[in-house]
Protein backbone atom coordinates (compact mmCIF):
# COMPACT_ATOMS: atom_id res chain seq x y z
CA UNK A 1 0.00 0.00 0.00
CA UNK A 2 1.54 3.65 -0.75
CA UNK A 3 2.28 5.83 2.11
CA UNK A 4 -0.58 8.58 2.33
CA UNK A 5 2.19 11.01 3.14
CA UNK A 6 4.98 10.78 -0.09
CA UNK A 7 6.56 14.04 0.76
CA UNK A 8 6.69 14.08 4.24
CA UNK A 9 8.60 10.53 3.97
CA UNK A 10 11.17 11.87 2.13
CA UNK A 11 11.54 14.78 4.16
CA UNK A 12 11.79 13.05 6.96
CA UNK A 13 14.15 10.42 5.70
CA UNK A 14 16.69 12.85 4.47
CA UNK A 15 16.24 15.17 7.62
CA UNK A 16 17.25 11.99 10.35
CA UNK A 17 19.85 11.44 7.90
CA UNK A 18 21.23 15.36 8.15
CA UNK A 19 20.50 15.67 11.92
CA UNK A 20 23.21 13.73 13.74
CA UNK A 21 27.06 13.62 13.60
CA UNK A 22 29.62 10.87 12.16
CA UNK A 23 31.98 9.45 14.06
CA UNK A 24 35.01 10.97 12.68
CA UNK A 25 33.47 14.50 13.32
CA UNK A 26 32.75 13.29 16.82
CA UNK A 27 36.56 11.84 17.21
CA UNK A 28 37.92 15.11 15.57
CA UNK A 29 36.17 17.58 17.96
CA UNK A 30 37.35 15.09 20.81
CA UNK A 31 41.21 15.65 19.62
CA UNK A 32 40.40 19.22 19.22
CA UNK A 33 39.24 19.09 22.60
CA UNK A 34 42.52 16.78 24.62
CA UNK A 35 44.93 19.49 22.30
CA UNK A 36 43.89 22.52 23.58
CA UNK A 37 43.17 21.17 27.41
CA UNK A 38 47.06 19.79 27.07
CA UNK A 39 47.87 22.68 26.24
CA UNK A 40 45.81 24.94 29.10
CA UNK A 41 46.09 22.82 31.88
CA UNK A 42 49.39 23.30 32.90
CA UNK A 43 49.25 26.94 32.97
CA UNK A 44 46.42 26.71 35.10
CA UNK A 45 48.21 24.33 37.72
CA UNK A 46 51.12 26.74 37.65
CA UNK A 47 48.70 29.79 38.04
CA UNK A 48 47.64 27.86 41.98
CA UNK A 49 50.81 27.61 42.88
CA UNK A 50 51.94 31.35 42.39
CA UNK A 51 48.04 32.22 43.78
CA UNK A 52 49.36 29.92 46.94
CA UNK A 53 52.80 31.98 47.30
CA UNK A 54 50.55 35.26 47.08
CA UNK A 55 48.33 34.02 49.97
CA UNK A 56 51.14 33.16 52.09
CA UNK A 57 52.83 36.73 51.38
CA UNK A 58 49.74 38.52 52.22
CA UNK A 59 48.96 36.26 55.62
CA UNK A 60 52.54 36.86 56.45
CA UNK A 61 52.66 40.33 55.85
CA UNK A 62 48.94 40.63 58.10
CA UNK A 63 51.21 38.48 60.83
CA UNK A 64 53.63 41.44 61.21
CA UNK A 65 51.19 44.10 60.95
CA UNK A 66 49.54 42.50 64.02
CA UNK A 67 52.90 41.62 65.96
CA UNK A 68 53.68 45.37 65.25
CA UNK A 69 50.44 46.53 66.74
CA UNK A 70 50.79 43.96 69.80
CA UNK A 71 54.42 45.72 70.65
CA UNK A 72 53.45 48.98 70.04
CA UNK A 73 50.67 48.64 73.01
CA UNK A 74 52.54 46.17 75.20
CA UNK A 75 56.27 47.46 74.73
CA UNK A 76 57.53 44.15 73.45
CA UNK A 77 57.08 41.31 70.96
CA UNK A 78 55.44 37.97 72.94
CA UNK A 79 57.76 35.42 73.35
CA UNK A 80 58.83 32.69 71.47
CA UNK A 81 56.88 30.33 74.02
CA UNK A 82 53.88 32.83 73.60
CA UNK A 83 53.94 32.72 69.56
CA UNK A 84 51.34 33.84 67.42
CA UNK A 85 48.92 32.36 69.57
CA UNK A 86 49.44 35.74 72.11
CA UNK A 87 47.10 37.67 69.02
CA UNK A 88 44.24 35.66 69.40
CA UNK A 89 44.57 35.08 73.34
CA UNK A 90 45.85 36.96 76.13
CA UNK A 91 48.86 35.12 76.95
CA UNK A 92 49.02 33.93 80.60
CA UNK A 93 52.80 33.16 80.94
CA UNK A 94 55.04 35.48 81.81
CA UNK A 95 55.51 38.57 80.56
CA UNK A 96 51.75 38.93 80.64
CA UNK A 97 51.36 42.08 78.34
CA UNK A 98 49.26 44.84 80.30
CA UNK A 99 47.66 46.22 77.53
CA UNK A 100 46.61 43.46 75.64
CA UNK A 101 43.71 43.35 73.48
CA UNK A 102 42.93 41.02 70.28
CA UNK A 103 45.10 41.55 67.58
CA UNK A 104 43.49 38.75 65.11
CA UNK A 105 40.41 37.08 65.15
CA UNK A 106 41.58 33.48 63.86
CA UNK A 107 45.20 32.41 63.13
CA UNK A 108 45.67 31.55 59.79
CA UNK A 109 46.93 28.40 58.30
CA UNK A 110 49.70 28.69 55.53
CA UNK A 111 48.08 27.29 52.11
CA UNK A 112 49.07 24.36 52.21
CA UNK A 113 47.14 24.01 56.03
CA UNK A 114 50.17 24.11 57.86
CA UNK A 115 50.28 26.80 60.70
CA UNK A 116 52.76 30.05 60.12
CA UNK A 117 56.06 29.38 62.10
CA UNK A 118 57.40 32.22 64.63
CA UNK A 119 60.80 33.16 66.09
CA UNK A 120 61.92 35.46 68.57
CA UNK A 121 64.77 36.28 68.50
CA UNK A 122 64.42 36.56 64.56
CA UNK A 123 66.78 35.05 62.58
CA UNK A 124 66.38 37.99 59.53
CA UNK A 125 64.94 40.82 61.77
CA UNK A 126 63.81 41.02 65.51
CA UNK A 127 61.21 38.77 65.00
CA UNK A 128 60.57 36.62 61.81
CA UNK A 129 56.95 35.20 60.48
CA UNK A 130 57.14 32.33 58.24
CA UNK A 131 55.62 29.63 55.93
CA UNK A 132 57.88 26.35 55.11
CA UNK A 133 56.24 26.63 51.95
CA UNK A 134 54.61 23.26 49.92
CA UNK A 135 57.03 20.80 51.40
CA UNK A 136 56.13 21.42 55.01
CA UNK A 137 60.26 21.64 55.79
CA UNK A 138 63.07 24.11 56.29
CA UNK A 139 64.56 25.85 53.08
CA UNK A 140 63.71 24.56 49.55
CA UNK A 141 64.09 25.49 46.28
CA UNK A 142 60.41 27.08 43.95
CA UNK A 143 57.22 26.24 45.37
CA UNK A 144 59.00 24.06 48.61
CA UNK A 145 61.13 27.35 49.30
CA UNK A 146 60.14 29.33 52.50
CA UNK A 147 58.14 32.80 52.16
CA UNK A 148 59.30 34.67 55.06
CA UNK A 149 58.89 38.33 56.61
CA UNK A 150 61.94 39.33 55.57
CA UNK A 151 61.40 38.98 52.08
Amino acid sequence: MPSVFPARTGRLARWRRLAGFTLIELMVVLVIIGVLAALIVPNVLDRADDARVTAARTDVSNLMQALKMYRLDNQRYPTAEQGLRALVAKPATNPVPPNWRPYLDKLPSDPWNQPYQYINPGVHGEVDVLSFGADGKAGGEGRDSDIGSWQ
